[in-house]
């Protein structure tokens, strides 16, 4: 971090509510203007979280909360067209195309799955089950231990067609059932939906309909 070059701008307030910034940094920073600060863990704020401690931080609370609700109505009436959702389980995993020994899970504090959930899209207990911390945003996992995707309905994750095939021809990870029917909405890195994967007022709003569609192909493969 380029603390002289923070300090170069003259900020009047700085915004790091979605940060990973360590005591030092807030220490260093707090000298250089207010700092607001992630509430418990790093990396691990609710857009919610963030707009009403950014909207506090600039003194602009009152519009903070009308934009919270705006976006809350923008979801709602985008969820509500897509009714195959409804009561499905949801995981977002991580996986390499060049090392499929382990795949990576982002835990329910991690604002990319708490998104989900306003899409009425829940955990399965076989994974809320295996997170111990309620700190950490990930977790990591040996494809030995692939049978805790099994009561998944949807894996979200980054990737694409390639990797979806290659999983599926995988000997273990082919096996999990949302991998094995298909039922995996992968995010490519050049799709406008990457923006969803840090959730704000601006990129739900901007990536929620086609987001949705996705997650929806995904949910018709479910039997």
């Amino acid at each position: 971090m380029d603390f002289e070059a923070i300090a170069d701008s003259k900020p009047d307030v700085l915004l790091a509510a979605y940060s990973g910034i360590t005591k030092e940094d807030y220490q260093t920073l707090s000298k250089i203007a207010p700092v607001v600060a992630y509430p418990k863990s790093a990396w691990a704020t609710s857009w919610k979280e963030q707009v009403r401690l950014d909207s506090v931080g600039m003194g602009k609370k009152k519009k903070g909360e009308q934009l919270i609700k705006q976006t809350e109505q923008k979801i709602k009436k985008g969820v509500s067209k897509y009714p195959q959702l409804k009561g499905k389980t949801v995981t977002w995993a991580n996986f390499s195309a060049k090392d499929l020994s382990k795949f990576q899970i982002y835990t329910p504090v991690d604002p990319r799955p708490s998104l989900l959930k306003e899409f009425g899209l829940n955990y399965p207990l076989s994974i809320t089950r295996e997170i111990k911390s309620k700190d950490s945003y990930s977790k990591d996992f040996s494809s030995e231990r692939a049978d805790v995707l099994d009561h998944t309905d949807i894996i979200v994750g980054y990737g694409d067609q390639t990797l979806l095939k290659t999983l599926q021809k995988d000997p273990v990870l082919g096996k999990v059932p949302a991998i094995k029917r298909g039922s995996v909405a992968f995010i490519d890195s050049d799709s406008p939906i990457v923006a969803a994967g840090t959730p704000t007022p601006l990129s739900i709003d901007y990536t929620l309909d086609e987001y949705l569609e996705l997650l929806a192909q995904a949910a018709n493969k479910v039997p």
